[in-house]
């Protein structure tokens, strides 16, 4: 018994003719492209005549064709459908470079933060409004998560733990949006709780 490539290869890329009955063919296919043409054709003649347009069928015609034309073209170009949400990404090989089109948990992470801090990077009021209860959240997190306690529940506690610059900073609005160094040397002092 002997096989060669080209029966290996090409067995895999023919289709056999049961699938392409099941699929409808390409019979099957343009059929359903000229039905859908003459309906098409057949309400835009209609819509036309209604406002008292004459325009002839031919054009018509060729307007819905060309129409379905664009459609398919433009179907067949699309990208695939970004993966749903939840839905298990396949491991693999990783280029080693990171795609920013990419949807992932850490792009969603550094959107809500990178939105809002500049938005409120020249208005303290608005740091105070967005920024200031979502950085008192992290520290009551870390607080419960490590010590048991919150700045609401145990608020001598919650401030030794935080120490008097972070607590000072998360309990009074600032009346200057801080600098990025500011920022990190505030977000430092959260990672040491």
């Amino acid at each position: 018994m002997s096989t060669s490539i080209d029966d290996l290869l090409g067995s895999a890329e023919e289709e056999h003719p049961a699938q392409e009955a099941a699929r409808g063919g390409r019979v099957g296919g343009a059929l359903k492209a000229l039905a859908v043409a003459g309906a098409l054709t057949a309400v835009v003649v209609a819509g036309l005549r209604a406002v008292g347009l004459q325009l002839s069928l031919w054009v018509v015609v060729a307007g819905v064709l060309a129409l379905l034309a664009v459609r398919r073209v433009t179907a067949a170009l699309a990208p695939p459908p970004p993966p749903r949400s939840g839905s298990r990404i396949p491991a693999g090989e990783e280029d080693g470079h990171y795609h920013w089109a990419s949807r992932d948990a850490l792009r969603a992470a550094i959107n809500g933060w990178e939105r809002p801090l500049d938005w409120s990077s020249d208005n303290p009021q608005r740091f105070a409004e967005r920024i200031l209860p979502r950085l008192g959240e992290l520290a009551d997190e870390r607080l419960r998560q490590r010590h048991g306690v919150t700045r609401e529940s145990d608020p001598a506690r919650a401030r030794a733990l935080l120490g008097d610059r972070l607590s000072t900073f998360l309990d009074t609005p600032p009346r200057r949006t801080p600098s990025p160094r500011d920022l990190v040397a505030i977000v430092a002092e959260l990672e040491k709780i």
